[in-house]
């Protein structure tokens, strides 16, 4: 049996390959919901100290994260790169949890393979720099789930606990155990010998432990609604993620699209599809008398009991139905994943490295649907192009008002964010759609340039095209829309294109208005 290696030493080589990879966008700007939400809340945190943002509208979202990143600034400068560098830490963090999970319940093989799959599975890559608090929630979780499966209830306790006020989504998997357990004292006793490891304590003194999650966050709620007279974060803000997805087509649709996203998304499919194959077509492989070891099947049914309790929550909830919201459940996929592989083929390791190869391409090309830039490094373009555009647009027209939508209203009038020397003044509209630049049209005196992008990523040919019925759906449950491209924009607006620029599928222009009274003054 190989000796286990030291944790610290994990954690170090983990530390320093990540910010090895991701050393390129550490000096990137703010990116969409960072810019939008979870900087401003720092920065809010780091200035006055108060826990409930006032730049932003709060979102209920617990302060973990944020004050993890206003510590960093305290301690090392106001900055993008110190804000993605705090990130980094949590994401080797997270790792480590991902590799001491997995060298419990399979071994140190396994553990690491997993590890490095879960490090360049391009949506775990991309969200590990940006100043977002999924993948911190996901981390911990990972780290109660060690403590879980070790039955160390206080240490399980505390990382549960952490990892709820990292976000409030993160109540899912001790709920999810709680169940489990409660569950366990009602089960057949033959159900509880094949589904439950046995153990010395009780399964109700584990729920109980497993309830102090429950009661921190709603501690937290509590203190939320004494500063806002609110609950669940702002009425918009609980309207689009929570009242408004409460249909039953609706949870069909976004069901779909969350196990997709667990078992499939970004070239997941090779090694779940592996996986499946190997154990229908392959015997496991022995090693002298004995089969090669397999993850116990109490262990991989809570694996599947946390997977699908957030299958399930993130298909009823959730407005924008983003992958990295099922971060906590993508690693337990693949751990068991990479397990079977090692249980059944011999030369797995080298299965294992061409799905990650896979992965690391996913970094570079869009698949040939619609997804989040955020979900690899397309997000990268996005930030490019913002970048450019704005100094472009700062220094041509310094005090212009300009037509635009989120998240470029915030880029152009917060510089903190990154993209301009000094605030520039903003008309606003949703979107880009056809409808949005039709009105803007009536008000045109009211600005003076006009900034548009992709607000969101398409690909030319999408597989999705075909099937005009789920274009619909897509309309009415998920917020789709049409960008116009910018010269029918320009030519709507009664404008010219003045700057224009395109990475792998997403665009942003400048629009100059020409005014009505100069077109006079040249006809006549």
């Amino acid at each position: 049996m190989r000796s286990s290696p030291q944790p610290a030493l994990v954690f170090a080589a983990i530390l320093v390959a990540i910010f090895l990879l991701h050393a390129p966008l550490l000096r990137l700007p703010y990116f969409w919901d960072e810019a939008g939400y979870y900087v401003p809340a720092a920065r809010d945190l780091l200035l006055t100290g108060s826990l409930i943002p006032h730049t932003t509208v709060s979102n209920a979202h617990p302060p973990l994260v944020m004050a993890w990143i206003a510590l960093w600034w305290k301690c090392f400068g106001f900055a993008p790169l110190v804000a993605r560098a705090s990130m980094l830490v949590i994401a080797a963090f997270s790792l480590l949890g991902i590799f001491r999970l997995a060298e419990r319940v399979a071994n140190v093989e396994v553990a690491v393979a997993s590890t490095v799959c879960t490090a360049v599975y391009p949506v775990f890559f991309a969200q590990s720099s940006m100043a977002h608090v999924d993948l911190a929630a996901a981390g911990l979780t990972f780290w109660g789930l060690f403590a879980y499966t070790e039955k160390r209830r206080v240490a399980m306790a505390v990382w549960f606990s952490l990892a709820v006020l990292a976000k409030e989504t993160a109540i899912l998997a001790p709920l999810a155990l709680g169940a489990w357990e409660l569950f366990r004292l009602v089960a057949p006793r033959d159900w509880r010998q094949l589904l439950w490891e046995p153990g010395n304590e009780r399964a109700g003194s584990r729920i109980l432990w497993l309830l102090i999650p429950v009661l921190l966050l709603g501690g937290w709620y509590c203190f939320h609604f004494v500063r806002t007279g609110y609950v669940f974060g702002n009425p918009e803000f609980f309207r689009y993620n929570v009242a408004s997805t409460l249909n039953p087509l609706r949870f069909g649709l976004a069901l779909a699209l969350r196990l997709w996203q667990t078992f499939g998304y970004l070239h997941l499919w090779l090694l779940t599809s592996v996986m499946l194959l190997t154990m229908l077509l392959l015997p496991p492989l022995r090693e002298g008398d004995v089969e090669r070891s397999r993850i116990s099947i109490p262990v991989q049914m809570m694996f599947l009991v946390v997977v699908a309790a957030y299958v399930v929550a993130m298909a009823l909830i959730g407005g924008a139905v983003l992958a990295r919201y099922m971060l906590p459940a993508v690693p337990l996929v693949i751990i068991v994943a990479v397990s079977t592989l090692r249980r059944r083929v011999r030369y797995w390791l080298a299965i294992v490295g061409v799905i990650a190869v896979a992965f690391v391409m996913a970094w570079f090309h869009n698949p040939p649907y619609g997804f989040s830039p955020e979900d690899n490094l397309a997000y990268r373009d996005y930030v490019i192009l913002h970048e450019n555009a704005e100094r472009f647009l700062e220094a041509r027209y310094p005090m212009a008002h300009v037509l635009t939508a989120w998240p470029a209203s915030d880029e152009l009038t917060r510089p903190w964010l990154g993209y301009t020397t000094r605030p520039v003044q903003v008309v606003r509209i949703e979107d880009f759609s056809l409808e949005q630049i039709l009105s803007a049209a009536d008000f045109r005196s009211h600005y003076d340039v006009a900034l548009v992008f992709s607000t969101k990523y398409e690909p030319r040919r999408s597989l999705g095209d075909r099937w005009h019925r789920w274009t619909e759906w897509k309309r009415r449950f998920f917020g789709f829309h049409r960008d116009l491209p910018p010269a029918a924009a320009a030519q709507i607006l009664g404008g010219r294109i003045v700057y224009s620029q395109e990475r792998k599928g997403q665009w942003i222009a400048v629009i100059e208005i020409e005014r009505e009274e100069i077109l006079d003054a040249q006809l006549e």
